[in-house]
């Protein structure tokens, strides 16, 4: 005779654990959204102290595990995505309620909840600071998940980060980090109800992934930023700001620049300056030997992501001069068939010639068309009539204007919002058309009165929903590192009945089994 047990599917290793993780951040979470501002303030002050102690060292740890970048610019990434950060929001407030007399309206900051945090191997720890920080300005939990080959050091910034907030009275829980990123524990984390947006940073599948989860999602696409310099440019200023952007981290930055659309009058000039601070033009025979390692069978090679250009010339076998930064490739027709028109996160700079400022217009059109959508474009010009033309057509969201892109789109030397996460808006199939920041972690729930001049709108002088916590900070009831162990209790007692009785026999054999298909 065969007995057969009406039991549920036994799920996929890594989802009890995201559901420990998830069920411990909202606990957090909720605890967190009850803080004053001045508490909020000490906790993201004592982080972003941590992360700035650390930035040395995780810059060079991220260089040795990823391969990606220079350790000199990882450095400058990891402050500005710290203090950098902080400086940049101290003044803001995220969470006093915000009262406008005149509209007889009252807002009421209210945290997002959970933050899931997608980083990238191209900038690791930069982001895990940077989703950091904004999660805990806002009074949110982040759980942040690294991508594999960034998992050592995102996982030791992540925990250094973590012990710095608790420390400073968070509550325990308040920072998470993923140690070994699997496909059933992040599509756990990303589905599960319990997390409340997810900020994806990394590849068109990673954020492709993130809007199919059934959770709010804020992701972004890549970019394939064209750089138009015309003949009213300062040449000297503008040669420096593109090497020093395209050599910058070894082009790791999605808003650094792909293709060099300039103006043939100038080009010549422009080509010159540009080889004092470092770029090496290619004659037609290197530039091909360079198109075929960078781009084999005409796809991208991604083991070519943050090498140096003497790296990449070697690979090709092309010799450069020494100290060469940037490798400049020039080619003709701005077509989807060219590999050079495409993206390129390495110091591989496209160069095309155009007769006039429109034509250049025109081609950078084209490229976008290719790929970076929404992304962001650059231009040097001292001409308003061209800037002004130029951001009207071209599809992208933020145009930088005589600055290197890698850090003018980026905010970090412009004015735009400092962040690492570079909304593409609709064009570019993204929710968020802005740079990240840390207002979009919140809602306001608006407290509204009635616009009838007889109702008046009350002193609201000293009312105030949250306060500093008081005593010390109470540590998550069920410890993660029992979690594992622990089982579930009972709503009920067995012994109250017989479904009871069956539903603990139940849970039983599917212990018993799933320890079975485990060993």
């Amino acid at each position: 005779m065969t007995i057969e047990y009406d039991l549920p599917p036994i799920e996929a290793a890594g989802v009890p654990r995201a559901r420990q993780m998830l069920e411990r951040a909202r606990w957090a979470t909720r605890a967190f959204a009850t803080y004053d501002r001045d508490s909020v303030l000490r906790i993201v002050e004592a982080v972003t102290r941590a992360a700035e102690e650390n930035a040395e060292k995780y810059a060079e740890w991220a260089v040795r595990e990823t391969g990606f970048g220079v350790v000199a610019d990882k450095v400058v990434k990891n402050r500005l995505c710290s203090r950098g950060i902080l400086e940049a929001y101290r003044d803001h407030d995220y969470v006093t309620p915000r009262i406008d007399a005149d509209r007889k309206i009252v807002e009421v900051p209210r945290p997002a909840g959970v933050v899931f945090a997608l980083t990238p191997s191209t900038n690791p720890v930069s982001t895990v600071y940077f989703k950091v920080i904004l999660s805990l300005l806002t009074r949110n939990a982040v759980v942040v998940s690294p991508h594999p080959a960034a998992k050592e050091c995102c996982s030791d910034a992540a925990r250094v980060l973590g012990e710095a907030a608790v420390a400073a009275g968070a509550p325990d829980g308040v920072v998470q980090w993923v140690e070994e990123p699997s496909v059933p524990l992040i599509d756990a984390l990303m589905t599960d109800p319990r997390t409340d947006v997810i900020l994806a940073t990394g590849g068109v599948a990673v954020v492709r992934a993130a809007y199919s989860s059934g959770n709010p999602a804020i992701g972004v696409g890549p970019g394939n930023v064209p750089v138009l310099v015309d003949a009213t440019a300062d040449l000297p200023r503008a040669a420096r700001k593109l090497v020093d952007s395209k050599a910058f981290d070894n082009s790791v930055l999605c808003t650094n620049e792909s293709v060099l659309v300039v103006e043939d009058a100038v080009a010549d000039r422009l080509l010159r300056e540009m080889a004092k601070h470092g770029a090496h033009l290619l004659d037609d025979a290197e530039r091909d030997r360079v198109r075929d390692a960078v781009f084999p069978g005409g796809r991208f090679d991604t083991s070519m992501v943050g090498r140096d250009a003497a790296t990449i010339a070697e690979r090709a076998g092309v010799r450069v001069p020494p100290k060469t930064r940037v490798l400049l490739a020039p080619f003709d027709l701005a077509v989807k068939e060219e590999p050079l028109a495409h993206e390129k996160l390495c110091p591989v700079l496209g160069v095309t010639r155009v007769p006039n400022a429109r034509r250049g217009i025109r081609t950078a059109e084209a490229l976008l068309r290719i790929g970076g959508a929404g992304h962001s474009a650059v231009i040097h010009s001292n001409d308003p009539r061209t800037v002004m033309e130029y951001a009207a057509a071209v599809d992208v969201l933020r145009v930088t204007v005589n600055e290197g892109g890698s850090t003018g789109s980026a905010g970090f030397t412009t004015n735009l919002a400092p962040s690492m996460t570079i909304g593409t808006g609709f064009v570019g199939r993204s929710s968020l058309s802005e740079n990240l920041e840390p207002k979009h972690l919140v809602n306001l729930t608006r407290i509204a009165y009635s616009t009838d001049p007889s109702e008046v709108l009350p002193s609201f002088a000293g009312v105030q929903p949250w306060a500093a916590p008081t005593g010390p900070v109470p540590a998550y009831p069920l410890a993660s590192n029992l979690a594992d162990h622990q089982a579930p209790t009972p709503t009920r007692a067995p012994s109250e009945g017989t479904e009871e009785i069956r539903e603990e026999l139940r849970r039983l054999i599917i212990e018993e089994l799933t320890s079975i298909i485990k060993g």
